[in-house]
């Protein structure tokens, strides 16, 4: 996350991400499900800016970057295409957060919210989440509130369980619903190719189809490889315990995995509850190889992008 002010107004750049591993260890007598994930940021942006207003009221207008528009036009209607309509105001998890701050902090300021997106949505690529957490960083400096990350996490966390991530800069290992978070430094960039298909899923039902594991694997074995640098044991150690519901759901993700299988990836799985399906690569040559053939198989919105090391917020 990249944070900018211009005078009044402040620009957050809200990025995606992808989960390198997923276990589901078990449901919790909550309806959650506790897991253990390591998620990195990745370089595709959604841009947030906040400028605060005297008037007391909270404004949200939203649109799909230009270039992202033109794709939507031609490969299918919102709803049915590559991107999902964007919410309604009031269903808006960046107009929630904004509201839910100024609740926590006891204030009545008021605040301008513009939200450019270019991640897509039902993706497993966390947009939504990642711009909930930019209006909360833009608000806290824009009101002049001074919170902690500490505290922003804890309004982060009553709004979804991947908005805390987003305030933390960098990889993470996060486990219970995914609040509970922990820095993994040390991290060298990986080159990854993301593929959006053209219909998306519900992230409620994919969890509801998976069974949780009786045999939970862990996530120290690839964070140890990741940190070392060894690429190839990093591509040999990505998993998702979803995948497998989410293929039931969607014959999107075996089309993914076959096309991804052809491609001498070091390594390939879905992100998160899918659509997106993701792609290690050697080298940021062979990420753009593999990008152009999926481009050229017709099979979605294809992305190539390298994970992040940002500062936390």
């Amino acid at each position: 996350m990249y944070v900018r002010r211009r005078g009044t107004l402040v620009e957050v750049e809200a990025p995606a991400k992808v989960n390198l591993f997923l276990e589901i260890l078990f449901r919790r007598a909550d309806g959650f499900h506790e897991l253990e994930t390591l998620m990195a940021p990745v370089g595709l942006y959604d841009q947030v800016s906040l400028a605060a207003n005297s008037t007391g009221v909270l404004s949200l207008a939203c649109r799909w970057a230009r270039g992202v528009e033109g794709y939507r036009t031609r490969h299918g209607a919102a709803g049915t295409g590559l991107w999902e309509a964007i919410p309604a105001e009031g269903d808006n998890l960046a107009l929630r957060s904004l509201i839910l701050l100024r609740r926590r902090a006891g204030v009545e300021a008021g605040a301008d919210v513009r939200l450019v997106k270019r991640i897509p949505a039902a993706a497993g690529l966390g947009g939504a989440s990642s711009d909930a957490a930019a209006v909360l960083v833009a608000a806290n400096i824009a009101w002049r509130l001074g919170w902690s990350r500490r505290q922003l996490t804890e309004v982060a966390a009553e709004l979804g369980s991947d908005v805390p991530f987003f305030l933390h800069g960098g990889p993470c290992l996060c486990r219970g619903r995914g609040e509970r978070i922990e820095a993994v430094k040390g991290i060298k960039p990986l080159n990854l190719v993301i593929v959006r298909p053209p219909a998306g899923l519900a992230t409620a039902a994919v969890y509801q189809a998976c069974s949780p594991a009786e045999q939970p694997r862990h996530a120290e074995a690839i964070v140890a490889a990741a940190r070392d640098g060894d690429v190839v044991q990093v591509g040999r150690l990505l998993f998702n315990r979803l995948q497998n519901a989410a293929e039931r759901l969607s014959p999107w993700i075996g089309r993914l995995q076959e096309a991804f299988g052809r491609l001498n990836c070091l390594g390939h799985q879905m992100s998160g509850s899918g659509t997106s399906y993701v792609g290690l690569c050697r080298h940021a040559v062979q990420a753009r190889a593999v990008a152009a053939r999926l481009r050229a198989a017709g099979l979605g919105a294809v992305f190539v992008v390298t994970t992040r090391n940002g500062e936390p917020v």
